[in-house]
């Protein structure tokens, strides 16, 4: 390469290091005006899509973008993790900023209303680790709920168990529900600061929220009422959805095969036997007086 080509490359170089200084010196100056006249940038929180109210906020559904710090709300979410699991307290546009004023945080105040389908109801059965499945059920997950009950009196009675409702969804275990992250937030010691527990492994609660219809929770408040002790829970497979028809009640009597008889059943009374009355016997023709050794005819 000779001496002048490499003079022309050096000076190409300075002249766009130049150039480049220059085109930063006037994005510095113009971003000096603008702040003075706008304010500083600010880093702010958008959804990324239509957020349906009370439902639960994923760090796919938001982005960053930096707007004015004039036109930011003193209440927008700056960093996107401080409210992945949070609930939509208010319908949120694709594009809008997300103010804090807008969520709920995961717990009491969400509810579960809105998750119960049209026409169904929200019961709550207490469990513990042997009626409720060692306390492995979630939300979300499907369940068969069986009730033993007992019937008669005295030296009669005898406890049948019976399959109540089949393919029942889990609304809530314990205070975690369904589309939730699993976590919780409960005041410390001090009674100042919120801390996160989180829900994935919890055994602590003692109740299980489920979906019936309205006939199928007053007989669950039937058994509660009578002998809350006496429900169980059994866990489904999630793509097992068959509904077989209703199971025959299990006793003494069926878990050991033996004949089932009914003490309270009464006796059939036996109808005593037809007896047929006997015609009479035929008379003997009368026999007509004899004279002189003749007959009178």
């Amino acid at each position: 390469m000779g001496s002048n080509e490499t003079r022309n490359l050096w000076l190409s170089i300075a002249a766009g290091a130049f150039a480049a200084v220059l085109l930063y010196s006037w994005s510095q100056e113009k971003r000096s005006e603008y702040n003075k006249k706008y304010g500083s940038l600010k880093t702010v929180v958008i959804a990324k899509e239509d957020i349906a109210e009370m439902r639960t906020i994923y760090d796919t559904m938001l982005t960053t973008i930096e707007r004015p710090s004039e036109f930011v709300d003193a209440d927008a979410v700056s960093n996107p993790d401080e409210i992945v699991g949070n609930v939509a307290a208010v319908p949120i546009k694709k594009g809008q900023i997300l103010v804090k004023n807008s969520l709920l945080t995961p717990g009491p105040d969400t509810g579960i209303s809105l998750q119960i389908a049209p026409s169904k109801r929200a019961i709550t059965i207490p469990v513990d680790e042997v009626r409720g499945v060692a306390k492995l059920i979630r939300p979300g997950d499907r369940v068969d709920i069986l009730a033993a009950v007992d019937t008669g009196k005295g030296i009669n009675q005898k406890r049948e168990v019976q399959t109540l409702l089949q393919d029942v969804v889990v609304l809530a275990a314990g205070v975690n529900i369904m589309n939730n992250i699993p976590r919780v937030f409960e005041l410390d010691s001090s009674g100042k600061n919120l801390s996160q527990i989180a829900l994935t492994g919890d055994t602590k609660y003692s109740t299980i929220t489920v979906e019936a219809t309205q006939k199928e929770a007053q007989d669950l408040v039937y058994i509660l009422s009578t002998a809350p002790g006496n429900i169980y829970l059994t866990l489904r497979n999630p793509n097992d959805r068959t509904v077989p028809p209703r199971l025959p009640t299990s006793s003494a009597d069926t878990v050991l095969g033996r004949p089932s008889v009914s003490m309270d059943t009464p006796a059939v009374p036996v109808a005593p036997p037809v007896v047929m009355p006997q015609a009479p016997a035929p008379r003997a023709a009368p026999v007509a007086p004899r004279r002189n050794g003749f007959k009178t005819l």
